[in-house]
């Protein structure tokens, strides 16, 4: 095979090793991404579980804020507490300064919350686009390859003086790879597209509904997770009148 593809790039010419390229370049790219988004994702999640457990395992959400300060909020769970904990806070203390704080405690930690849960989604997709556009463009790039190569082996046997199932069995199929190459290069990233986007959708799916109980929390001082008859307030309610979710369309 590799002989074969020493020949292409031998004996093809300009365009017909730029598309050649291309279907490399976008492999690479490909392949890339698959890696470092599995990578980034398995860790992701084993964090987000950790902080989902300690979180609601907590006495407070001061031990909560003092957590997060102490080692930080390195994935979206923590982003979103963190930032939904020091809006309440900014709210109750300081009230509307600026026109983006205007309304009720709650309705500026909402807001706040969908601008955080916005902004790990954009993160979560950060290159599922490029992995679609390799899947569906690179098998049309290998198919252009394959007319090219077809093209100029029906050239260069047509200027020969006899033909064969030799002459013609060689450079039809050196041209024919470059439809085989476009398969294996579309094939992975169309799969990997799919299942990063299931993927994602799960994940924030457990992100919109922690969320949900961490609004709950923070407007009512009362812990969704606990029972209706055990529920004691664990913060002061922000607001006597609570919007009844906190989520988006994710």
């Amino acid at each position: 095979m590799w002989e074969m593809f020493d020949t292409i790039m031998t004996q093809s010419d300009w365009v017909g090793k730029g598309l050649f390229g291309s279907l490399i370049l976008m492999s690479l790219i490909s392949w890339y991404l698959i890696f470092s988004k599995l990578i980034m994702n398995y860790s992701q999640r084993g964090r987000s579980k950790k902080f989902h457990r300690e979180f609601w395992a907590a006495s407070s959400l001061s031990q909560v804020e003092n957590e997060i300060a102490t080692h930080g909020a390195s994935e979206p769970f923590a982003h979103l507490a963190s930032h939904a904990i020091h809006a309440r806070n900014h709210h109750a203390r300081y009230g509307a300064m600026k026109l983006s704080e205007k309304g009720s405690t709650a309705e500026f930690v909402m807001r706040i919350m969908r601008k955080v849960m916005d902004e790990e989604t954009a993160r979560l997709e950060n290159g599922l686009t490029v992995l679609a556009s390799i899947g569906s463009t690179a098998p049309f790039v290998g198919l252009f390859g394959t007319v090219w190569g077809v093209y100029h082996a029906l050239v260069g046997i047509g200027m020969a003086d006899g033909v064969t199932v030799n002459t013609i069995a060689g450079p039809v199929g050196e041209a024919l790879i470059m439809t085989g190459l476009g398969l294996a290069v579309a094939i992975p990233a169309v799969l990997a597209y799919n299942g990063f986007v299931r993927s994602n959708r799960v994940y924030l799916a457990r992100l919109d509904g922690f969320a949900h109980d961490l609004f709950t929390l923070l407007t009512t001082g009362h812990s969704p997770r606990a029972n209706a008859s055990e529920q004691t307030p664990v913060v002061e309610p922000v607001d006597a009148a609570v919007p009844t979710a906190a989520s988006q369309e994710g």
